[in-house]
């Protein structure tokens, strides 16, 4: 596992790929800072990080397929999938080793963004437990999404494409709350209930108003589990055609 963790990774950091993924990332939470700081006038002020999480979730999921794309498409794209079929390691350690590799890279997005609770306590007093639970339930949702788009990966060929569906799934997680409140769903309290549990927003919103459920905690782990699950048989299946 660790050899697959290792490639992957310098995969990353031996090219300008993390940086410009960190640049990206760090130029959205900057915007939504700056638009932070402009709502509030007084001179000393309490900065909790729950709106900042917020919007800059929205706007990272167009990141995270980037990132994911690659893991499974690329190695059928360039040939390499073969080599990896037929090297000893087992697919769990496939997929454990790219997925943790793709966890460093979001790890490392997320310690460059420390900068700006860093400056705010500079200016003002930083609700430290908000800002705790904000880092911990953004890092729970990206680690969801970052197995969701891998699984999307081992799926398709191309990498463009792995991209746009994982880009559609992820969409459909966070918006799926506000389709259950629908007056067509609505109409069914089931099938409304039965969709809502999948929703994730409602989740995540708990963390950022400095709040940590257990529940929220394993609706997180259970679907980054299942995907890597899926994404185990996905890649076992092919594994078992090429043999």
């Amino acid at each position: 596992m660790f050899s697959i963790y290792k490639k992957d990774l310098q995969g990353y950091f031996f090219t300008p790929f993390a940086y410009i993924v960190t640049g990206l990332f760090l130029f959205m939470f900057t915007f939504v800072f700056n638009g932070s700081l402009g709502t509030l006038d007084q001179a000393t002020f309490y900065f909790s990080f729950a709106n900042t999480f917020y919007n800059v979730i929205i706007m990272f999921i167009f990141l995270i397929p980037i990132i994911t794309m690659r893991t499974f498409a690329d190695e059928r794209k360039f040939g390499t999938e073969v080599l990896l079929m037929t090297s000893p390691i087992n697919v769990v350690q496939i997929v454990l080793g790219k997925y943790l590799a793709n966890i460093t890279l979001f790890l490392f997005m997320l310690a460059c963004s420390l900068f700006f609770p860093i400056y705010a306590s500079f200016k003002g007093e930083v609700v430290m437990s908000q800002l705790i639970c904000a880092y911990l339930g953004f890092f729970l949702w990206g680690a969801m999404y970052i197995a969701i788009g891998q699984l999307v990966s081992s799926f398709v060929e191309n990498s463009i494409l792995a991209a746009i569906l994982g880009e559609i799934v992820m969409f459909v997680f966070l918006f799926i709350d506000d389709f259950t409140m629908t007056d067509f769903i609505a109409q069914y309290p089931g099938l409304q209930s039965a969709l809502y549990s999948f929703a994730a927003q409602p989740r995540f919103a708990y963390f950022s108003q400095g709040f940590i459920r257990l529940s929220d905690i394993v609706f997180f782990l259970s679907a980054i589990i299942v995907c890597l699950v899926w994404n185990y048989i996905s890649i076992e299946k092919r594994r078992w055609n090429r043999g």
